[in-house]
């Protein structure tokens, strides 16, 4: 094994990849500790390696701890290996046995001195051992993967810092292929997966296409190819992070997005608000002709998407989210229950197909909403009412007090 080539190598790499070349060099000399001792020495010394990081060359030392009778156990003459095993178990309510007295590994204070005069118990003194290149073919086999495993950790470990700031960010990718469903995305330095569930439903993807991802997590203890960053384009937190990326009145913090819901592929509503009372959140969000929210519904395979003014004043928070429709009333009830009335021509914009408009409004509003026409208003339509989780949680907890 040429040493000095193998540093080059480390050193190109680390560049390359951005990982910590002296956490590689360090695993280097740990596997050629190993080599070294498999080769030439007992299995219980303990083999240090020092790597010269300018020469290549390599210095090995046997390493022992100073120790005395009070903290290593000297096995008697006649003792059996059966009766030295059971030293390092701890039985409750005894005291725990000391480790036993291993040759090549400890050194007895007194001889310990006659090689160093400030040694003390707990020191490790080190003895320089012959100097060897030549290891046999499973030890520099066993050196080899140790020397790759480690390249591989240290640059997951990179990764993952990297991107550690990104998560609940969006990043771009290059689709490179699909496995079960899922999407493996290129990020440059390392594969992410975007799983199934996380896919806008009915997208379709081509490999080489380039799309921007919501980064979902970042797990540093995965392993496989793609498996730490989890991405994602279904997320609803997707849709925000590209509002304050197309808009800089919502990246400055003038406008705020205060709440947001989303059914994937179809529609997406968000109630924004803003901090000067000189912007207009609803326009600053669609731009002018609708340039700004176009480049997002672009983004997102045409998915229609509502933005709606927040207000503290829950009936004009209702009015708007039932928007594109007009409303003419809207009566609160007890349980958060609103009944919204609207005109007959616009009853089916309020209520949108299959219920989705009414469903959304009231997911986005915390109301339970009631949608029915003003000329009609004692009749309930099905698809016109909609429950949202906090009205489901109160009446959750209505029952639990009944009972």
């Amino acid at each position: 094994m040429d040493l000095k080539t193998v540093l080059q190598a480390v050193n190109q790499i680390s560049e390359e990849k951005g990982i910590d070349s002296e956490r590689v060099i360090e695993a280097i000399e740990n596997s050629l500790a190993t080599a070294y001792r498999r080769e030439y020495l007992d299995k219980g010394a303990d083999v240090r390696a020092k790597l010269n990081r300018k020469s290549g060359e390599v210095n090995f030392f046997r390493v022992k701890e100073v120790v005395d009778e009070s903290t290593v156990r000297i096995v008697e003459d006649g003792e059996t290996e059966e009766e030295t095993k059971e030293s390092t178990e701890i039985v409750e309510g005894e005291e725990p046995k000391l480790p036993r007295y291993n040759i090549e590994r400890h050194i007895m204070l007194e001889d310990a001195l006659r090689k160093k005069k400030t040694a003390k118990l707990g020191d490790q003194i080190e003895y320089p051992l012959e100097s060897q290149t030549d290891f046999g073919r499973i030890a520099a086999q066993n050196a080899k993967q140790v020397i790759l495993q480690s390249l591989r950790e240290a640059e997951r470990e990179s990764i993952a810092e990297e991107l550690k700031d990104k998560e609940g960010k969006v990043i771009s990718g290059v689709v490179q292929r699909f496995e079960r469903g899922n999407v493996y995305v290129d990020l440059g330095r390392t594969t992410g997966v975007m799983f199934s569930n996380e896919s806008i439903p009915g997208e379709h993807y081509r490999s080489g296409e380039r799309l921007r991802f919501y980064v979902l997590a970042v797990q540093r203890e995965a392993r496989g190819p793609g498996s730490g960053i989890v991405l994602s384009r279904s997320h609803p937190n997707f849709v925000s992070e590209l509002f304050a990326m197309e808009i800089p009145e919502i990246a400055d913090g003038i406008v705020e997005i205060k709440a947001i819901v989303r059914e994937p592929g179809s529609r997406t509503k968000l109630a924004v608000s803003s901090n000067a009372d000189e912007i207009d959140p609803v326009g600053s969000c669609v731009g002018q002709r609708g340039t700004r929210i176009m480049a997002i519904s672009n983004e997102l395979g045409q998915e229609k998407i509502d933005v709606i003014e927040w207000s503290e004043d829950q009936e004009d928070f209702i009015s708007n989210a039932i928007s594109p429709a007009k409303v003419r009333s809207v009566e609160m009830g007890e349980g958060r229950v609103a009944k919204v009335l609207v005109p007959e021509d616009q009853l089916s914009l309020a209520i949108g197909r299959g219920g989705q408009n009414v469903r959304l409004a009231a997911k986005l509003t915390g109301w339970k909403i009631d949608v029915r026409s003003q000329a009609r208003p004692e009749e309930q339509l099905e698809e016109g009412v909609a429950e949202s989780k906090v009205a489901d949680e109160d009446k959750e907890v209505e029952e639990d007090n009944s009972v």
